[in-house]
Protein backbone atom coordinates (compact mmCIF):
# COMPACT_ATOMS: atom_id res chain seq x y z
CA UNK A 1 0.00 0.00 0.00
CA UNK A 2 2.78 2.34 0.85
CA UNK A 3 3.97 1.57 -2.95
CA UNK A 4 0.23 2.84 -4.57
CA UNK A 5 0.68 5.53 -2.28
CA UNK A 6 4.25 6.58 -3.61
CA UNK A 7 2.84 5.95 -7.14
CA UNK A 8 -0.29 8.04 -6.81
CA UNK A 9 1.90 11.12 -4.88
CA UNK A 10 4.24 11.18 -7.47
CA UNK A 11 1.99 10.66 -10.59
CA UNK A 12 4.28 7.78 -11.48
CA UNK A 13 2.71 6.12 -14.94
CA UNK A 14 3.36 2.45 -14.28
CA UNK A 15 3.98 -0.23 -11.73
CA UNK A 16 7.31 -1.03 -14.02
CA UNK A 17 8.65 2.46 -13.64
CA UNK A 18 7.27 2.44 -9.75
CA UNK A 19 9.78 -0.43 -9.46
CA UNK A 20 12.28 1.37 -11.26
CA UNK A 21 12.13 4.33 -9.14
CA UNK A 22 12.14 2.00 -5.99
CA UNK A 23 15.54 0.02 -7.32
CA UNK A 24 17.67 3.44 -7.12
CA UNK A 25 15.82 5.93 -5.03
CA UNK A 26 16.75 5.99 -1.18
CA UNK A 27 13.54 7.63 0.11
CA UNK A 28 11.51 5.42 -1.95
CA UNK A 29 12.90 1.91 -0.53
CA UNK A 30 13.28 3.53 3.21
CA UNK A 31 8.97 4.34 2.75
CA UNK A 32 8.30 1.01 1.55
CA UNK A 33 10.43 -0.36 4.10
CA UNK A 34 13.37 -2.11 2.29
CA UNK A 35 16.92 -2.06 3.50
CA UNK A 36 19.72 -1.15 1.07
CA UNK A 37 20.11 -4.82 0.05
CA UNK A 38 17.14 -6.12 0.12
CA UNK A 39 15.68 -7.25 -3.68
CA UNK A 40 12.98 -4.53 -5.17
CA UNK A 41 9.93 -6.78 -6.18
CA UNK A 42 9.15 -7.62 -9.96
CA UNK A 43 6.16 -5.30 -11.63
CA UNK A 44 3.95 -8.02 -12.23
CA UNK A 45 4.43 -9.57 -9.32
CA UNK A 46 3.24 -6.04 -7.76
CA UNK A 47 0.57 -5.42 -10.00
CA UNK A 48 -1.02 -9.10 -8.61
CA UNK A 49 -0.61 -8.14 -5.13
CA UNK A 50 -2.31 -4.64 -6.01
CA UNK A 51 -5.57 -6.22 -7.41
CA UNK A 52 -5.57 -8.46 -4.55
CA UNK A 53 -5.34 -5.46 -2.13
CA UNK A 54 -7.94 -3.95 -4.65
CA UNK A 55 -10.64 -7.02 -4.42
CA UNK A 56 -10.49 -7.49 -0.65
CA UNK A 57 -11.47 -3.77 0.11
CA UNK A 58 -8.30 -3.02 1.86
CA UNK A 59 -7.38 0.22 0.32
CA UNK A 60 -11.09 1.14 0.97
CA UNK A 61 -10.42 0.12 4.09
CA UNK A 62 -7.22 2.17 4.96
CA UNK A 63 -8.93 5.16 3.55
CA UNK A 64 -11.84 5.03 5.98
CA UNK A 65 -9.67 4.40 8.77
CA UNK A 66 -7.28 7.83 8.20
CA UNK A 67 -10.63 9.77 7.62
CA UNK A 68 -12.16 8.76 10.68
CA UNK A 69 -8.54 9.19 12.83
CA UNK A 70 -8.64 12.74 10.74
CA UNK A 71 -12.28 12.99 12.29
CA UNK A 72 -11.54 12.29 15.75
CA UNK A 73 -8.36 14.76 16.16
CA UNK A 74 -10.62 17.86 14.76
CA UNK A 75 -8.30 17.96 11.29
CA UNK A 76 -11.21 18.13 9.30
CA UNK A 77 -14.02 20.74 8.68
CA UNK A 78 -17.26 21.30 7.05
CA UNK A 79 -16.70 25.25 7.53
CA UNK A 80 -15.54 26.24 4.60
CA UNK A 81 -14.78 24.60 0.91
CA UNK A 82 -11.59 24.56 -0.80
CA UNK A 83 -10.95 24.18 -4.58
CA UNK A 84 -7.65 22.71 -6.01
CA UNK A 85 -7.14 24.25 -9.01
CA UNK A 86 -3.51 22.24 -9.89
CA UNK A 87 -3.83 20.18 -13.34
CA UNK A 88 -2.21 16.65 -13.87
CA UNK A 89 -0.34 16.42 -16.80
CA UNK A 90 -1.27 13.59 -18.91
CA UNK A 91 1.37 11.51 -20.59
CA UNK A 92 0.08 12.18 -23.91
CA UNK A 93 1.78 14.16 -26.55
CA UNK A 94 -0.01 17.62 -28.61
CA UNK A 95 0.39 14.81 -31.56
CA UNK A 96 -1.88 12.70 -30.47
CA UNK A 97 -4.35 15.19 -30.46
CA UNK A 98 -6.23 14.94 -33.62
CA UNK A 99 -9.83 15.70 -34.84
CA UNK A 100 -12.54 13.67 -34.00
CA UNK A 101 -14.08 13.90 -37.37
CA UNK A 102 -11.30 12.84 -39.05
CA UNK A 103 -10.41 15.59 -41.09
CA UNK A 104 -7.17 15.49 -40.68
CA UNK A 105 -6.23 12.17 -40.70
CA UNK A 106 -4.13 12.39 -44.16
CA UNK A 107 -1.59 14.74 -42.37
CA UNK A 108 1.28 14.58 -40.07
CA UNK A 109 0.40 15.07 -36.49
CA UNK A 110 2.76 17.30 -35.94
CA UNK A 111 1.34 19.74 -39.19
CA UNK A 112 -1.18 21.57 -36.60
CA UNK A 113 0.23 24.93 -36.61
CA UNK A 114 -2.50 27.94 -37.26
CA UNK A 115 -5.27 25.50 -36.65
CA UNK A 116 -7.05 26.46 -33.70
CA UNK A 117 -7.57 23.00 -31.47
CA UNK A 118 -10.39 22.40 -28.60
CA UNK A 119 -11.95 19.88 -26.38
CA UNK A 120 -15.43 20.15 -28.33
CA UNK A 121 -13.46 19.11 -32.24
CA UNK A 122 -10.52 17.23 -30.68
CA UNK A 123 -9.46 14.57 -28.30
CA UNK A 124 -6.25 12.40 -27.80
CA UNK A 125 -5.96 9.03 -29.54
CA UNK A 126 -3.84 7.76 -26.91
CA UNK A 127 -5.41 9.63 -23.74
CA UNK A 128 -9.14 10.51 -24.47
CA UNK A 129 -10.19 11.06 -21.15
CA UNK A 130 -7.66 13.90 -21.21
CA UNK A 131 -8.49 17.58 -21.80
CA UNK A 132 -6.53 20.67 -23.27
CA UNK A 133 -6.58 23.02 -20.26
CA UNK A 134 -4.60 26.34 -20.03
CA UNK A 135 -3.45 27.81 -17.12
CA UNK A 136 -3.44 31.67 -17.99
CA UNK A 137 -4.16 33.34 -21.51
CA UNK A 138 -0.19 33.57 -22.14
CA UNK A 139 0.62 30.24 -21.74
CA UNK A 140 -0.24 27.10 -24.27
CA UNK A 141 -2.93 24.40 -24.03
CA UNK A 142 -1.51 21.33 -22.30
CA UNK A 143 -3.07 17.47 -22.37
CA UNK A 144 -4.40 17.71 -18.56
CA UNK A 145 -6.45 16.33 -16.38
CA UNK A 146 -8.42 18.96 -13.46
CA UNK A 147 -6.89 17.92 -9.84
CA UNK A 148 -10.23 18.21 -8.69
CA UNK A 149 -13.49 16.51 -10.35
Amino acid sequence: MRAMLLQVLYSIRSERLLVEQISYNLLFRWFVGLAIEDPVWNHSVFSKNRDRLMTFDAVTELFNTTVEMAASKGLLSGEHFSVDGSLIRAWASHKSVRSKDGSDDDRPPDNWHGEKRSNASHASVSDPESKLYRKSSVAPAQLSYPGTY
